[in-house]
């Protein structure tokens, strides 16, 4: 009986010992990462892409590339995210971050989405990046032939889609966006942010599991 009870002691120190050591790893990450680059990001505004309510008290910035591999995997966690906690709860702000050097493609796609925007706002824009993700083999396979095919499957007027692509009017948009990924300290994608309820910032470095992902948020909401 002695053995057992000590047992069932070092284990639940063990337990217990576990749970400080990842509450502390998420309290020390201001200090492990240069928190003037984070403090680098673009104030959120209603010209943001948002999936939730901009007032939520976490939210979480994400810096993208439609032809990246893991952007494709962490849509899909952040996809779940919001089913899971709801827009008033957690808001979601995508921004581009095309890598040009491994992903040419993927600039082009950027103008898509903001061209759905313009022809049917926020919810296109998101129907429209959600298709893209859906479709793309990732790595620079999408044809951008589909690209007009999106359009009409989301329900836009394929005429005035064409027409705002080849425009490229919002190749300087897209290039803010860019910048200011590098400024925050962004050095790949996904490159994301989480702006806590107090207002502390932490990064999430590439695609982290949604269970990672939950952990933080739980963490941010307090």
């Amino acid at each position: 009986m002695a053995i057992i009870i000590v047992g069932v002691l070092i284990a639940g120190s063990i337990y217990f010992s576990s749970i400080r050591r990842s509450d502390t790893a998420l309290l020390n990450q201001p200090s492990e990462r240069d928190n003037a680059n984070l403090e680098n990001i673009r104030a959120i505004s209603e010209t943001d892409h948002i999936r939730g309510n901009i007032d939520a008290p976490v939210k979480i910035v994400e810096y993208s590339d439609t032809e990246c591999p893991f952007c494709k995997m962490f849509h899909t966690t952040m996809k779940r995210v919001i089913e899971e906690y709801g827009g008033d709860r957690v808001a979601w702000i995508y921004r581009h971050s095309p890598i040009d050097s491994l992903h040419p493609k993927a600039r082009k796609e950027a103008m898509a989405t903001e061209c759905a925007n313009e022809l049917g706002g926020n919810e296109k824009f998101w129907m429209y990046l959600d298709r893209i993700y859906d479709l793309t083999p990732s790595n620079n396979g999408l044809d951008p032939a589909e690209l007009p095919k999106i359009a009409e499957y989301v329900g836009l007027n394929v005429t005035d889609f064409n027409s705002c692509l080849d425009s490229g009017i919002y190749a300087e948009r897209i290039e803010e966006d860019l910048q200011n990924a590098n400024a925050t300290g962004g050095k790949g994608t996904p490159w994301s942010i989480i702006i806590a309820k107090n207002g502390e910032k932490y990064p999430i470095n590439g695609a982290e599991p949604y269970e990672t992902v939950r952990q933080m948020i739980d963490f941010s909401l307090q």
